[in-house]
């Protein structure tokens, strides 16, 4: 057997084996937690599987798992080249809000209007992060202190201009963005009992996108070897400044679309009620994904899962922050069970194409001797 074929065997073994180790771990660990708090961890699980299957929850899961796709995309794609944008979510909040704006003030038919706001959206994230990549090649800035700071400015602009009688309009005790006309709203899937969002469509051609750039262009290669290493990427020929920048405004049209399931689904305006914090769960979907459209896909629809299941266990008795206590404990299994698999992965491959070697160097020896 080949050197090449034991490697590619001892990683397919590796491959699932830090799954399984941090799914073991994590059920462990909150298996205790949950026992500390004085309640059976295994009907908190019956609980949490039997409202999750429902037909209504599976809705639900979906629909919620969209905008946390296209979030996670958004940060992995910083993540491939060893960039932290934890600005996803003033980018997508500022995105959806001029969306909103530019969408509200329009009277188009749906074939144009629709992509023109999404158009918008994209452009508005783009720029926003661009900010910070701008930042990072000309001054040195680091690029988890300007996304802060932009995510705070963000904020900022969205509270100055979403007031009565700027660009927002009050009604009852909610200020919001003129609604979108009808002719704005996105298509959904007529599943029972609730519609699923059609924007899965563009979420799922978004994953196909990120995977076919980064492992199937030129651009994908650079990006990933800029990551790997500046220098030797900048002695290879990249211009690492200008992918610095490229990324993060790709990175940032991605976070553009995080709001428009909402935007063009469910509330048609921008208001004080639009969600926030799905930037920085991102973060933690991208991490538990490892960067994989496939693997992001499966997190996004387990942090839906846990989301769902949470206000069930509630009723049940259960502490409301267990669920988040979940997460957080799910995410750090999966991150030290694939550093330790790595590294033990690694020690077993150099100690085996070491072996490899000494047995060919050794039958060459007595090649020698014998001639």
């Amino acid at each position: 057997m080949s050197i090449t074929k034991k490697v590619d065997k001892d990683k397919l073994v590796l491959g699932l084996a830090a799954p399984l180790l941090a799914i073991v771990a994590a059920v462990a660990i909150t298996s205790v937690i949950i026992g500390v708090t004085g309640k059976d961890p295994f009907h908190a699980y019956q609980v949490m599987a039997d409202y999750g299957s429902k037909s209504d929850s599976q809705v639900w899961i979906i629909n919620k798992a969209v905008p946390y796709y296209l979030s996670a995309v958004a940060v992995a794609i910083g993540f491939r080249m060893n960039l932290f944008n934890i600005g996803v979510d003033g980018q997508y909040r500022i995105a959806a809000f001029f969306a909103a704006v530019v969408g509200g003030a329009m009277a188009m038919p749906g074939i144009v209007q629709i992509p023109v706001i999404i158009i918008v959206a994209m452009a508005v994230g783009a720029i926003w992060a661009g900010i910070a990549g701008l930042l990072k090649v000309t001054r040195g800035v680091n690029e988890v202190i300007s996304t802060i700071m932009l995510n705070a400015i963000a904020g900022t602009l969205i509270g100055y201009f979403l007031q009565d009688g700027r660009l927002g309009k009050k009604e009852g005790n909610m200020i919001h963005t003129p609604s979108l006309p009808d002719s704005a709203h996105f298509f959904e899937f007529p599943t029972q009992p609730k519609p699923v969002y059609g924007f899965v469509v563009v979420a799922a051609l978004v994953g196909v996108a990120y995977w076919f750039v980064l492992n199937r262009t030129r651009f994908g290669f650079d990006l990933r070897t800029v990551g790997l290493s500046e220098s030797a990427a900048q002695a290879s020929g990249v211009n690492v400044k200008r992918m610095v920048i490229t990324s993060m405004v790709i990175s940032g049209a991605t976070a553009g679309l995080v709001g428009m399931p909402t935007l063009l689904g469910v509330s048609y305006n921008y208001g004080t009620d639009f969600p926030a914090g799905i930037g920085f769960t991102g973060i933690a979907i991208a991490l538990l994904g490892r960067n994989h459209p496939i693997g992001m896909a499966l997190s996004a629809l387990l942090w839906g899962f846990l989301d769902r299941t949470s206000t069930q266990l509630e009723f049940e008795g259960y502490a409301q922050e267990i669920v988040g206590v979940v997460q957080g404990i799910i995410v750090l299994c999966v991150v030290i069970a694939y550093e330790v698999v790595r590294r033990y992965g690694l020690k077993t491959q150099q100690r085996k194409v070491g072996e490899e070697l000494a047995a060919q160097a050794r039958k060459s020896d007595k090649a020698e001797v014998s001639a």
